[in-house]
C-alpha cells in the first residue's frame, strides 16, 4: 500500500474523502475540514500546520485517511497536557511541535482511522510514527477516537488516557415530560421551574438551520459567540467566515438555538448534528439572563433530539451541572506515544494513577443523577464499569 502525507484538504478529492468509512460523521467530512482551513481558522498560522495521511491500494483507490495536524502549542484540543509541555522545559526539552489527530476546536467523540480493513488501519499507525520520526517531533497524540479506533490504537501501543463528558440519551422519549417522568420529584420541579423562567422573562427561542441563516444572522450568530470567549479574556476559535462556509456546504449539519428578546437577537447556542447525534459546540449572550444559558444549550438540544429521533446528545466538555440536567457521566479517551523513553515510562505510571482516580470519579458522579434509583443502570456507560449502591 502506498502512503502519502497532504498539507491541504485540497489536494484529495471531496467525494472519495467522504467515501472513507467514518467520514460521515460531521466533523471529519471534507467540507467540515477545509472549512477550517479555507477560513483560516485552522492553518499553520494558528498553529494547526496540517500532515493529513492517506493510504492507497495499488491501483489507486483511496483505502484510508488519518486527519492529522504539527502543533505548535495544545490550545483548542480539549486533552490537557500543559504539565506534560512544563516537565519538558524543566528538563531542557522541547515538546512543541508534536503531531495530534484531533478535529480542531472539537472534543467530540468519533472516527480518526478513516478505514474498515486492518492493512490500511496498521498502514496509517505505521506512516505516522515514521513521520513523527522524520519531523522529530516529542509525541504523537490521538484525541476522541470512538471505540474501535481506541482499542486499534492501544493494540499497537499507544498509551489510552480517560476522562469524562456528559451526554444525554434518547430512552424513545415522546416528549421532554416524558423524560422529566423518571427524575425524582425535587430534580423535575426544579427543571422546569428554570424553564419557565426563561419564557416568563419575555424571550423567545427558535431553532434554525444553515439554510435559515443570511449573511446578517451569521454575523449575529458569531458576534454572539465572540462576546462569550472575550469574557474569558481570549478570542474565538472560530471566525465569521468559517460560520458562513459551513452554512454553505453543509446547511441541514448546522443547528442554532437563536433567543430574541423584543425581537432583538440576545444569545444562541450554535450545534452540529450527525445522523444520531446533536453536539452542542459554542454560546454567547449579550448579556446575563437567567436559565438562558441552560434552555439554550441543554433542555432545547434535549426537545430537538426527541423532535427528531436522534439517539445522543453531546453538549461539549466539562461541566458537571449537566449531571442534574439528565445527562450521563460518560468515558472518553484519548491514545498518546511518548518519543523519549524516560518520559514515557513516567508519563504512562502517572495516566495509570489518573485513569483509577477518574473511574472512581464517574462512578461517584453517576450517585447525583436526578433519576430515581431504579431507572440509572441501564442509562450508564458499560466501559466505565459502575458500581452503584443499592437505593436506600
Amino acid at each position: 500500500m502506498h502512503t502519502r502525507i497532504i498539507r491541504s484538504l485540497t489536494e484529495v478529492d471531496a467525494a472519495e474523502w467522504n467515501a472513507l468509512p467514518g467520514a460521515e460523521a460531521p466533523f471529519l467530512r471534507h467540507e467540515f475540514l477545509l472549512a477550517l482551513e479555507t477560513s483560516g481558522c485552522a492553518t499553520p498560522a494558528t498553529g494547526w500546520d496540517a500532515r493529513h495521511i492517506l493510504v492507497r491500494e495499488p491501483g489507486g483507490a483511496l483505502a484510508g485517511a488519518l486527519p492529522l495536524y504539527l502543533k505548535s502549542h495544545s490550545w483548542g484540543e480539549f486533552v490537557f497536557d500543559f504539565a506534560w509541555a512544563e516537565a519538558y522545559h524543566r528538563a531542557g526539552l522541547r515538546y512543541y511541535p508534536r503531531l495530534v489527530s484531533a478535529v480542531p476546536f472539537t472534543p467530540a467523540t468519533g472516527p480518526r482511522l478513516l478505514a474498515a480493513a486492518n492493512e490500511p488501519r496498521a498502514a496509517l499507525i505505521a506512516a505516522a510514527r515514521a513521520l513523527a520520526g522524520s519531523l522529530g517531533v516529542s509525541s504523537l497524540h490521538v484525541l476522541f477516537p470512538q471505540a474501535d479506533d481506541r482499542d486499534t490504537l492501544e493494540s499497537h501501543g499507544l498509551m489510552p488516557r480517560l476522562d469524562c463528558q456528559f451526554h444525554w440519551r434518547n430512552d424513545g422519549y415522546a416528549t421532554f415530560e416524558d423524560f422529566l417522568a423518571g427524575f425524582t420529584a425535587e430534580k423535575r420541579k426544579k427543571l422546569r421551574r428554570e424553564r419557565r423562567r426563561v419564557r416568563e422573562s419575555g424571550i423567545e427561542c427558535r431553532t434554525l438551520t444553515g439554510a435559515d441563516l443570511d449573511d446578517g444572522l451569521i454575523g449575529v450568530i458569531h458576534d454572539l459567540h465572540a462576546t462569550n470567549f472575550a469574557r474569558h479574556g481570549h478570542a474565538p476559535y472560530l471566525n465569521r467566515a468559517f460560520f458562513a462556509e459551513l452554512a454553505r456546504v453543509m446547511p441541514g449539519n448546522l443547528v442554532v438555538e437563536l433567543a430574541s428578546l423584543g425581537g432583538e437577537p440576545v444569545a444562541c447556542a450554535i450545534m452540529l448534528r450527525g445522523a444520531d447525534t446533536l453536539y452542542g459546540r459554542y454560546w454567547g449572550a449579550s448579556g446575563d439572563f437567567h436559565s438562558l444559558h441552560f434552555e439554550l444549550c441543554y433542555h432545547r438540544g434535549i426537545d430537538y433530539c426527541i423532535r427528531e429521533g436522534l439517539a445522543r446528545f453531546e453538549p461539549g466538555t466539562q461541566g458537571e451541572h449537566k449531571l442534574l440536567r439528565g445527562f450521563l457521566p460518560t468515558a472518553v479517551w484519548s491514545l498518546h506515544e511518548i518519543v523519549d523513553p524516560r518520559f514515557a515510562a513516567a508519563i504512562g505510571e502517572w495516566l495509570a494513577r489518573e485513569r483509577a482516580g477518574r473511574q472512581e470519579w464517574l462512578r461517584v458522579a453517576a450517585t447525583h443523577l436526578p433519576f430515581r434509583r431504579a431507572d440509572i443502570p441501564a442509562r450508564l456507560d458499560a466501559d466505565v464499569r459502575y458500581r452503584l449502591a443499592p437505593e436506600d
